[in-house]
């Protein structure tokens, strides 16, 4: 039987946008929407994202396949965040043949305006055009054109929630992560911006210039040499995290409980934990078995 520990994880405030991107050819599509979610970079003052679902022609804007994403940021400053998510679009979208994005925010806070970052990728060529019913930025590049709305909104929402599932095999790793990664998909809102992580993190640090390092009680090859100071049980190899972002609280605590439900029937998956600060750092406390 897994045990789920008595603890909580910390969850933070973030701002984030929903963008939805298109493009002719799926392998296209596909390749600018991992790219794109690819490097997870808040704790180092960059943006992370996700791919929250995909889309038929007959959901978006252009009537394309497409691909709804999430990207955030971990503070309020919204120019940086502007900027943050400008380098996104043009280094792994932009420069992939065919391809479009489009506003998706629901009820958004406050908009950003592409033409300052994005738009001026035309080199002051670029126009304005009424499209889909949105108002379109055209870039025109060497496989013509880029287009991009002329806003996109900004949301709030939860970042950083996460869940441990600790396991005795590799096989339990990789099967319990992906049962989990399928369940959190069908929570719409939610995205998981590490997948499977091999690395949970602790703010102590003795090389500050680098940021987070490895939570090492929670090393497992490092049980024997910490002593009483490990917290791996004697029976677990492998502590894996899935660390999930969602447009509210609701939606992060119906995405943790499905990531959970599922690995609980994994063979090799003995404990579920989460990752915390002592509840000295984050914004919100999710306690595992309220959910």
């Amino acid at each position: 039987m897994v045990k789920i520990e008595d603890t909580y994880c910390e969850a933070f405030d973030g701002i984030c946008c929903r963008i939805i991107i298109t493009a002719d050819n799926r392998d296209i599509l596909q390749r600018a929407a991992y790219d794109a979610t690819s490097t997870p970079g808040t704790v180092i003052g960059r943006v992370e994202g996700g791919i929250e679902g995909w889309l038929s022609p007959d959901k978006t804007p252009d009537g394309r396949e497409g691909a709804v994403l999430q990207v955030w940021y971990e503070s309020e400053n919204i120019e940086k965040f502007t900027t943050e998510l400008s380098y996104r679009i043009r280094q792994d979208i932009l420069v992939k043949p065919f391809t479009a994005l489009f506003d998706a925010s629901i009820n958004p806070a406050g908009k950003m305006d592409m033409m300052r970052n994005v738009g001026h990728c035309g080199d002051g060529y670029e126009w304005n055009e009424d499209l889909y019913g949105r108002e379109m930025i055209i870039v025109p590049i060497a496989i013509p054109d880029f287009k991009i709305e002329s806003e996109i909104g900004y949301m709030h929402g939860i970042m950083g929630a996460n869940f441990w599932y600790m396991c005795t095999s590799k096989e339990a790793v990789i099967e319990a992560g992906n049962k989990a990664l399928k369940a959190i998909k069908d929570v719409e809102g939610a995205i998981t911006p590490f997948d499977i992580c091999s690395a949970a993190s602790k703010p102590e640090t003795n090389y500050p210039w680098i940021g987070p390092t490895t939570n090492h009680p929670y090393c497992p090859s490092l049980k024997k040499s910490l002593e009483k100071e490990s917290k791996v049980p004697d029976e677990v190899n492998y502590i894996p995290e899935i660390v999930i972002n969602g447009l509210n609280l609701d939606i992060t605590k119906k995405a943790m409980k499905a990531g959970i439900d599922a690995v609980m029937d994994v063979d090799g998956v003995v404990k579920i934990s989460a990752g915390n600060y002592g509840g000295q750092l984050g914004d919100h406390k999710i306690y595992l078995k309220d959910l």
